[in-house]
């Protein structure tokens, strides 16, 4: 990929596909668990609230499922997986890995170590993934200073 062919920065790397379809499940399934709880004559006040209770937590975890993704600026690339985040000197990664049958990129990193980038993974998109990891493989390359990586 050539500079001319390299995405403008900031750029945001994200699942869109899975991402719409967690959030509709959300919101769909507590809708749904929220109208059963109220429509059920044989439920009490306690057993309805605790009905929206297990709805809400399971909704909060489709959202955190949601929330994976990769943002390149200038400086480097933060990585925001489901309950971390982490961020990089374009320096400290050597190589973007998606392997065949991968379930998201691997960031390999100049102490050695690996790590999972969640906001870009084959799932239901696959050719947006692959994309995807060919940019960010793209923008590290370019970004990072050959003599830091060797």
């Amino acid at each position: 990929m050539s500079d001319a062919q390299l995405p403008a920065l900031p750029v945001t790397f994200r699942p869109g596909r899975t991402r719409a379809v967690l959030l509709t499940l959300s919101a769909a399934m507590f809708v749904v668990v929220t109208v059963v709880a109220l429509m059920l004559e044989r439920l009490g006040p306690g057993e309805r609230v605790s009905f929206v209770f297990t709805a809400a937590l399971l909704s909060g975890i489709l959202i955190l499922l949601s929330r994976p993704k990769v943002v390149a600026d200038d400086e480097g690339v933060t990585v925001v997986n489901i309950t971390r985040t982490r961020r990089l000197a374009w320096a400290e990664i050597v190589k973007v890995n998606l392997r065949p049958g991968d379930a998201w990129v691997f960031l390999d990193l100049s102490d050695g170590t690996s790590l999972p980038a969640l906001g870009i993974q084959p799932g239901i998109a696959k050719e947006a993934a692959i994309r995807d990891a060919r940019a960010l493989r793209a923008l590290a390359d370019s970004r990072g200073t050959v003599a830091e990586r060797v």
